[in-house]
């Protein structure tokens, strides 16, 4: 349930950044007539959450919105050692070009303290989560206020994977490995859920022309974005021999603002959290083969030349 068409949809963005977790703030704060950021909620993952707080906050500058508050959140998942990703991400978690450091401070709350409060005040059904990274802050926020769970409009993450299984272990997707028990207490708790699995976002890959694009644009932002596909790009393209790397976390805020550029099914998806084979595993029932309700809308496919001309028609608005 939306306020009406003509009001922007209102979205927290629950993130580790993280390169693609910057880009996809970025696309969020570039569209201010159909999003409104009420925060960004910072949570450990790619790098450890002191960093993740700080990037999120260097994002919001590069944007000219040093206006948006940003949370940190929780420092380690809720029952696990943290893994992050550095051997992704740099060891800033926004390797690349240097940025400088952010001059806006941290908001005083507590990540969880603001989405407990945040659904508790606006509207019931109003307000979206858009977790880019380990579901630790919102599980958490679930577990401590369950009289939110309802007054949640939808949840849209970036997590998880069927068809193409795992790219941190054989089996599991970073963002649901990290903090299982956090995604496991999520997928059960009843809110309406879009999933964006790895099977989508590997289709949404910075090949060559795209990155050319964002440089094309001729502005800082565009090239930042470009220098920060480039880093990135080069681990994943070595790992999957694939012509670019796959944009992951973008995809949540694309699906916002255009959802018929996406496909997938309501499927039952349940998170595995015992098997030391397969933990973390999104065990995505896509054939119905069970007799578990559905609990997410898992999608499995984008256009991708679509994706990308929002993605820079929008970028190159900043």
């Amino acid at each position: 349930m939306q306020d009406g068409p003509s009001t922007p949809r209102k979205i927290i963005i629950d993130t580790d950044p993280g390169q693609d977790d910057a880009v996809a703030i970025l696309l969020a704060l570039a569209s201010p007539e159909e999003i409104n950021v009420l925060g960004i909620t910072a949570v450990a993952g790619n790098v450890p959450l002191d960093l993740t707080a700080k990037n999120a906050r260097i994002v919001c500058e590069l944007a000219g919105r040093p206006d948006i508050p940003v949370f940190a959140g929780c420092d380690r998942p809720i029952a696990r050692t943290l893994v992050t990703a550095e051997h992704v991400h740099g060891k800033t978690g926004l390797d690349g070009p240097v940025l400088p450091d952010p001059t806006m401070p941290l908001a005083d709350q507590h990540a969880v303290a603001f989405l407990i409060e945040t659904l508790r005040r606006e509207p019931a059904g109003t307000v979206t989560l858009c977790p880019l990274g380990p579901l630790t802050n919102i599980a958490t926020a679930f577990t401590e206020a369950p009289d939110i769970i309802p007054r949640v409009a939808e949840i849209v993450l970036m997590g998880g994977a069927y068809f193409e299984v795992g790219n941190i272990t054989p089996a599991a997707e970073f963002n649901i490995y990290v903090d299982p028990e956090a995604a496991k207490a999520v997928f059960a708790a009843g809110a309406p859920l879009v999933v964006m699995p790895l099977d989508v976002t590997h289709k949404a890959l910075t090949t060559a022309p795209h990155i050319a694009g964002f440089r094309a644009l001729g502005t800082h932002v565009g090239d930042m974005v470009a220098a920060w596909t480039d880093f990135f790009e080069r681990f994943d393209k070595e790992k999957y021999g694939s012509e670019g790397a796959p944009l992951h976390d973008p995809c949540v805020i694309a699906y916002l603002l255009r959802p018929e550029l996406f496909s997938g099914r309501q499927i039952n998806v349940e998170i595995e959290v015992d098997s030391p084979l397969t933990r973390g595993m999104t065990v995505a029932d896509w054939w119905g083969v069970t007799e578990r309700a559905p609990n997410a809308l898992f999608i499995g496919d984008v256009d991708a030349d679509g994706f990308f001309a929002l993605l820079t028609e929008r970028i190159g608005r900043l």
